[in-house]
């Protein structure tokens, strides 16, 4: 009896072992999977403030906990189900579905340039009379997620293919929800910083003060270059899908041509090469975008938006 309890004590710390490797396996899988992403993570952080531009503090953090539910909801509820199952059944999908998500990010992108490009005080003028309607911004910031995320969770697929199927599921459950919570905890932290340069400002020490009203007077100019950047960012990725889908499809001119020119970048300037050749691909990933992004805007405009005008007008 005692023989069989001493087997059975080893047996359930055998499992243990395994089981804690595994989590350690899972953890370290999950944090290679999530720095591989990073350029996205970036973006997707950038991207974010943006939405609550215009809206009263005392509903800044809730609108970015409802974000950040849609977020998750997006990773581990709709992409995650989906890119397993396509990952298992029909992978060559996932690339074109990759590329249609690419040119909605580029549409959205252009869309901003080509609003500031009418004329952003007017638009401004009538934010200020007519408050954005938090719904509204919500559904829109959680589309754009969806986007952002499904990149986020394929490059991580991509890092962890070799994995079997429910070490996969765990390591990309881990992945979204630590994403998650570290782009919306920024994104909370950035938009609350004028609120603690307030209450730094009222100190007694000269340095705390001088500290807030710094933080106070530089969080309008963050915001506007977040803003700037994360259409810049949603350009960039749009574009950098578009590219790297079409050569994956076999339509190798464009990415050839975009590659060529990272390399001879990176030849001409030696020790700054690896920056040089990441701005090159950048830069030309963000015209390839714009490009995209504008001609979908075009041909919404001459197509649904017209008709909406008519219906409307009517």
């Amino acid at each position: 009896m005692a023989g069989g309890l001493v087997a059975l004590f080893d047996d359930v710390a055998l499992i243990a072992r395994a089981a804690a490797a595994s989590i350690d396996d899972v953890g370290a899988a999950a944090g290679k999977a999530s720095i591989k992403a990073a350029g996205v993570v970036v973006d997707d952080t950038a991207v974010t403030p943006q939405y609550v531009q215009g809206i009263s503090a005392e509903r800044e953090i809730p609108i970015i906990r409802r974000i950040a539910k849609g977020s998750l909801r997006n990773k581990l509820l709709v992409i995650l189900p989906v890119i397993l199952l396509l990952s298992e059944f029909l992978p060559w999908l996932l690339t074109p579905i990759l590329m249609v998500g690419g040119a909605y990010l580029c549409y959205e992108g252009a869309e901003k340039v080509w609003h500031r490009l009418k004329g952003h005080s007017a638009a401004h003028g009538s934010a200020e009379e007519h408050p954005p309607d938090e719904d509204s911004l919500v559904r829109g910031a959680v589309r754009t997620d969806l986007i952002l995320s499904a990149e986020i969770m394929v490059i991580s697929l991509n890092e962890v293919a070799e994995e079997s199927f429910w070490s996969r599921l765990a390591i990309l459950v881990v992945v979204g929800v630590l994403i998650t919570v570290l782009v919306y905890g920024v994104v909370a932290l950035i938009v609350k910083m004028d609120d603690a340069g307030l209450r730094l400002s009222r100190s007694d020490k000269k340095g705390v003060a001088g500290l807030g009203r710094g933080l106070v007077k530089g969080m309008p100019k963050l915001l506007t270059a977040l803003t700037v950047i994360g259409t810049a960012a949603m350009l960039w990725v749009g574009g950098h899908i578009l590219l790297v889908g079409s050569d994956e499809l076999g339509l190798h001119a464009v990415y050839g041509l975009v590659h060529h020119l990272e390399e001879a970048a990176h030849e001409a300037t030696g020790a700054l090469g690896g920056v040089v050749g990441w701005l090159v691909n950048t830069v030309a990933s963000a015209i390839v975008g714009l490009v995209v992004g504008a001609l979908v805007v075009l041909v919404l405009s001459l197509t649904l938006h017209r008709r909406k005008a008519g219906a409307q007008a009517h």
